[in-house]
């Protein structure tokens, strides 16, 4: 194989694995958007507008044991390309629900689709690209941030009105372009190395293993910081009388993730070498997240959003390139599915105690004690925590 077939043939991987990355997410966040218009059609209340956005979260942190049996008895390659395929069709079955109780049924097997494939890349990561597994992973972290930015900022001014201002409509055209990368996701393993065309072994996460205990606890307090805040953002911002600047707080919040992600695409090996990195970020997270609490005014608050955001993105992106890092290509799969299954519970669990806090003591800043408490808990084991064999 010459070297211009061979960088063509990387180059299309990395798109693959960029694809992916961008529908375990973007599906997600479209409800975001979508949902007035969604709750006004089909007639229900807040509960089940948050339901729509929250039984995802709750469905990746369920549906990461079962992946990993699935990628351990049919393989990650299988395992990701039905996966992608059931997350678009129950996306697009959210288009045709008559009412909120089919909805959420799709929107769950949705999240089902979503927590499969994301274990499923980190076991493919090691066997497609042996020699850049650091790339590949920020690469497919990328598109996912990609996928949160498009789902949320993209749906209303552009997807909408080509769908002529109909969400059932632009819920069913954003599932279509799985009709093509499904089937690409196969040609990987048409040419050259060996990948997982032969069956795996069945593995599931071994629940002894402290790394993947530590790293998923680290995950749940990043992610569910991060959801947290993105909810409570109205109330949050409400307090310090920034109310009308809601949409900018947001945008920055969010758009700060992009930006980790395409940072990490060029400097992924160097963040990895950090010593005491996971200590590093999570302190740095701690101290925005203080900042948030306190300070007052626009431009303050918008740099501690970001940071905080920013920060958040590259201690996720760091520790979803460890299992292919640390552990073998059959392997890195039931790791990852462990620490999916502990972080994403965490992130569905920690902001449901915050909003209850909120709710018992009058004060929305009691939501945010509770996610600066779950984050100093994993600082002094953050210290002892490797991030490297």
């Amino acid at each position: 194989m010459n070297a211009n077939s061979a960088l063509g043939r990387r180059i299309a991987t990395l798109a693959l694995l960029w694809l992916a990355g961008v529908y375990m997410r973007a599906p997600i966040l479209m409800m975001s958007a979508l949902g007035a218009r969604v709750r006004e059609a089909l007639g229900f209340g807040d509960t089940g507008l948050g339901a729509l956005t929250t039984t995802p979260i709750l469905m990746l942190g369920l549906g990461a044991l079962p992946a990993a049996w699935l990628i351990g008895r049919f393989g990650a390659r299988n395992t990701l390309v039905a996966a992608i395929a059931l997350t678009a069709a129950a996306s697009a079955a959210r288009a045709l629900a008559p009412d909120l109780v089919p909805l959420l049924v799709a929107t769950a097997a949705m999240g089902l689709g979503i927590a499969a494939m994301q274990p499923a890349l980190p076991a493919l990561v090691g066997r497609w690209c042996p020699g850049s597994v650091a790339l590949a992973s920020a690469v497919y972290m990328n598109g996912m941030m990609v996928g949160e930015f498009t789902g949320a900022g993209l749906t209303l001014p552009l997807l909408l009105p080509a769908a002529g201002g109909d969400w059932r409509l632009a819920l069913a055209l954003f599932s279509l372009p799985v009709l093509i990368i499904a089937p690409a996701l196969l040609w990987p393993t048409l040419h050259g190395t060996r990948t997982d065309m032969d069956r795996l072994r069945r593995r599931l996460p071994d629940w002894r293993d402290a790394r993947m205990w530590l790293y998923g606890t680290a995950l749940g307090a990043t992610a569910a910081t991060f959801f947290g805040i993105n909810a409570y953002m109205s109330p949050l911002l409400a307090r310090k009388g920034l109310a009308p600047e809601l949409d900018l707080v947001l945008f920055v919040f969010n758009i700060a993730q992009l930006g980790g992600s395409l940072l990490m695409v060029f400097v992924a090996r160097a963040v990895l070498r950090v010593p005491r990195l996971l200590f590093i970020t999570l302190a740095l997270h701690v101290a925005a997240l203080t900042g948030f609490m306190t300070l007052d005014g626009l431009v303050p608050l918008l740099t501690v959003a970001f940071v905080l955001s920013l920060v958040a993105a590259l201690q996720l992106i760091a520790l979803t390139m460890l299992p292919p890092l640390l552990r073998g290509p059959d392997a890195a799969g039931a790791m990852a599915a462990g620490m999916f299954a502990i972080g994403y519970v965490l992130a569905f669990v920690i902001p449901l105690i915050a909003g209850a806090a909120s709710d018992l003591f009058g004060r929305i800043d009691a939501a945010l004690w509770v996610f600066l408490g779950c984050n100093l808990v994993f600082l002094p084991l953050a210290w002892r925590t490797p991030t490297r064999s």
